[in-house]
């Protein structure tokens, strides 16, 4: 097990981050939310509904899903990356520039 930051580890390649309460219930709310966004565009598919009223739905989740990313992201970079250059470990900055090249397509 390798250690990153205080709420962060990795096992197996693979890295994990410990949230508290508030975070995880606020990700999780809003992936609900969005996941129900995306069951009611299906179902106005199926429905055979008007293609305007169906891309409308579908940019609305694309909002979602952007203001979603904002808020992970400005949660990662106050903690994880914050601890992680305290702690010497610069690496961190590139990986950030890298998540936010790839997050700006």
């Amino acid at each position: 097990m390798v250690e990153t930051c205080n709420n962060c580890v990795q096992k197996d390649k693979i890295k994990r981050k410990h949230r508290d309460e508030i975070e995880m219930k606020d990700l999780i709310t809003r992936l609900n939310r969005i996941e129900g966004q995306v069951r009611g565009v299906k179902n106005m598919v199926e429905e055979e509904r008007y293609c305007v009223d169906i891309l409308t739905q579908v940019s609305a989740i694309q909002a979602a899903l952007n203001s979603f990313n904002k808020n992970l992201l400005a949660n990662h970079i106050k903690s994880c990356v914050v601890e992680d250059i305290k702690s010497g470990n610069h690496e961190v900055v590139d990986e950030l520039c890298n998540t936010i090249q790839k997050l700006m397509k």
